[in-house]
């Protein structure tokens, strides 16, 4: 049997996300929360999956009876019973009363219910599509909240180091006015500055909880878990995501609900050909009669079509015709947020280059240089601080568009990337 390569990297990529899902307990208590762990985790712990995989179950279930025949009905009834008179109410069998049992069967005509069958099948159809979308958007935002709470620690890392180098800088401070170097105001100034990055911590710790906070949304208590690796760099090719892009689950709902659309559409039609029932009667009567058997037929008489059927046929018609300009107006908006979402993608990237090439090493630059001219005598504290809030500033800044990008570029994969559709298929 030949398998194609793609398909094969395909049952390959699953087959190690079932692996992952098994092990997973274990692996994140033992060493910490991954990138592709926290993935997993969404996709198991996710109540909105929980509740999107009971309505489809809730589809099948409703699709077993759809195309069934009305239950048949049981008629009990007594006839001819005298109302007036000695003999009133009088239920002796020396009259002509009669004491019937009947059963009776409604046959609806074969037309409207392969359409009433083709309506289920397509509404579960549309449970599967609507989970679809859903394990992706699970996917995108644990991504995002991933990364943006790795972006915050590593920010705070950087903060960390700056209160040690501050630290230091304080003992420089003193040891330079003990030799006589300096004014008594400088010795404030690292008192001053330690305040003003513990301002900045805080503000960090704030975004950090917030950020654990969004991801405890997806993967619940695990995120409380230290964070270990680091996001997968998303190659952002505009071919392959503009292709990706009629791929979209979203789109994808579109299909189901044509499918029931035109199922409504046949069974509105089928509304036409009339329905008929069948009944039969048992009626037992007193000793000096003979028992009955009755037997009648009935048919629906759908003589005022005009105002009954054809307004119901109309309306499945003009929703039908609705939903092509939904998907055409769906499309169009994904076109544009996949536009919007490379021309951010791109910004961001010329920004984290530009802050690595060029910004951060001229503010290191500039600390060397007033940081040498202080010690010379020849600049003065204030000038070195606020070179080194540049600095900061800009390593800081450089570390939250790194974690922009990565976010943009987690939210365009997530989206429109081929493989990512195809790991967000619900397993059956």
């Amino acid at each position: 049997m030949f398998i194609s390569f793609p398909f094969a990297q395909g049952l390959a990529r699953r087959a190690r996300f079932a692996m992952l899902l098994a092990v997973l307990p274990c692996k994140v208590m033992a060493v910490g929360l991954s990138f592709d762990n926290a993935l997993a985790l969404a996709l198991r712990e996710a109540p909105v999956l929980t509740a999107n995989e009971a309505q489809t179950d809730a589809a099948r279930q409703a699709a077993i009876p759809a195309g069934e025949l009305p239950d048949p009905q049981l008629a009990l009834g007594i006839d001819n019973l005298p109302i007036q008179g000695a003999d009133r109410f009088n239920l002796s069998r020396d009259f002509m009363t009669m004491q019937r049992v009947g059963v009776s069967q409604t046959f609806t005509n074969p037309y409207k219910l392969d359409a009433r069958t083709a309506a289920a099948e397509g509404r579960v159809a549309l449970a599967k599509a609507q989970t679809r979308l859903t394990r992706l958007q699970v996917l995108q935002e644990t991504a995002m909240a991933w990364i943006s709470r790795e972006a915050v620690e590593r920010q705070l890392a950087r903060i960390a180091g700056l209160e040690d180098e501050n630290r230091l800088f304080e003992g420089v401070v003193k040891a330079r006015f003990a030799g006589g170097a300096g004014m008594a105001s400088e010795l404030l100034a690292p008192r001053q500055e330690a305040a003003l990055i513990a301002e900045r911590r805080d503000e960090l710790d704030s975004r950090h909880a917030q950020a654990v906070a969004q991801l405890k949304r997806w993967i619940g208590e695990a995120a409380s878990q230290a964070l270990i690796g680091s996001a997968p760099d998303w190659p952002i090719n505009r071919e392959a995501l503009s292709h990706g892009l009629h791929r979209h689950p979203e789109l994808d709902l579109f299909d189901p609900k044509n499918r029931v659309l035109d199922a409504e559409l046949d069974e509105a039609k089928a509304d036409k050909i009339p329905d008929w029932a069948l009944s039969l009667a048992y009626q037992r009567r007193g000793s000096a009669y003979s028992d009955l058997v009755s037997l009648q037929v009935s048919v629906d008489l759908p003589v005022f079509s005009g105002s009954r059927q054809q307004p119901k046929l109309e309306a499945k018609l003009l929703e039908r015709n609705a939903l092509a300009a939904e998907r055409q107006a769906a499309l169009q908006e994904h076109t544009a947020m996949l536009e919007t979402g490379l021309a951010e993608h791109q910004r961001l990237s010329n920004a984290v280059k530009r802050a690595h090439e060029v910004l951060i090493p001229l503010a290191e630059e500039k600390v060397s240089l007033t940081l040498a001219a202080w010690r010379g005598n020849q600049g003065d504290l204030p000038t070195l601080l606020a070179a080194r809030r540049e600095r900061i500033d800009a390593e800081l800044k450089a570390i939250a568009l790194e974690g922009e990008r990565r976010s943009v570029a987690a939210r365009l994969h997530y989206a429109y990337g081929e493989q990512t559709l195809e790991d967000a298929e619900p397993q059956p």
